[in-house]
Parts: C-alpha cells; structure tokens; sequence
C-alpha cells in the first residue's frame, strides 16, 4: 500500500507570515521630518515685526492668540488684519471664548507706539484674556537666550 504525503505545514513551505516594518518605518520617519520643517512656516503671522530684545525665560507652547502691532500701526489677531480696533476686538472676544487658556501673546515691533500697545493689552483684557506675554526676540550670540516674557 503507497503511503499517502503529508501535506507540511505554511512555514515549512517558506511562506511569509509576518509583516515588515521597516518600510513604515522609513516612511513615519520621512513624515515627521516634513512636518517638522514645515510647521514654523504655518505659523507665520499676517506681517512681520521687528521684536525687542529681551532676556527672559522660554514661554511654555499653549493654546493662544497673538496680536501683532507693527510700526506703522497695522493691527493682526493671529494671521488675520484689521484696520479698525473695534473689528480687531470683536475678533478677539470671539478667540477668547473659544480659548481654555485665554493666553495673549503681544508681537509689537520695536519701533510701535506704547500708547497703541498699551490700547492693545486693554482690549485683550476687557475681552477675556486671563494672561498676556509680550513676544522679544532672542539676543545676539554671547548673551543669555531670550524668548517670551510673561506677565500675568
């Protein structure tokens, strides 16, 4: 009597039966690099500012609103600008509402009048901002770094 074969098992047959991970990898690694590179252009405001120098410790990344002031009077929330203070303040009631930290980062120039800035800093408290942070850029090298102030 002939003896019938076995029939052996997937592995024995040199079937795959893993999976390889190194092309995920590769490709979560490329992904991450490319948000890391394009996420500070994102985040580029409506104009830009010439920041005082200031040394100060590094402010912590919350939820937030910045205004921006520049030189010549421009006025921003976020990435939107607004000619009229009165637009610019309904604009900032509504962030703050939808805000958890109510956190105001102010970008001033350098060069801005203190009396706008301070009108500024009156309208993000008259609509809800429970603290403001006025943003300095860092110091020439040789100096200690220098980032964001805060105030509460």
């Amino acid at each position: 009597m002939a003896r019938k074969k076995r029939r052996q098992a997937p592995e024995a047959e040199g079937e795959i039966t893993g999976i390889n991970v190194t092309p995920l990898v590769d490709v979560c690694l490329v992904l991450v690099i490319i948000f890391m590179v394009t996420a500070p252009i994102m985040s580029n405001p409506a104009f830009k500012v010439d920041l005082p120098v200031a040394r100060t410790q590094e402010g912590e990344e919350k939820d937030k609103t910045t205004l921006s002031l520049s030189a010549d009077g421009r006025m921003s929330v976020d990435d939107k600008e607004f000619k009229k203070l009165d637009e610019l303040a309904e604009e900032l009631k509504m962030k703050m509402s939808m805000s958890e930290s109510k956190l105001v980062i102010l970008r001033a120039d350098a060069n801005a009048e203190h009396g706008a800035l301070t009108d500024l800093m009156s309208r993000a408290k008259e609509a809800g901002a429970l603290s403001m942070t006025i943003a300095t850029s860092q110091p020439k090298k040789g100096n200690p770094a220098a980032a964001v102030g805060s105030s509460k």
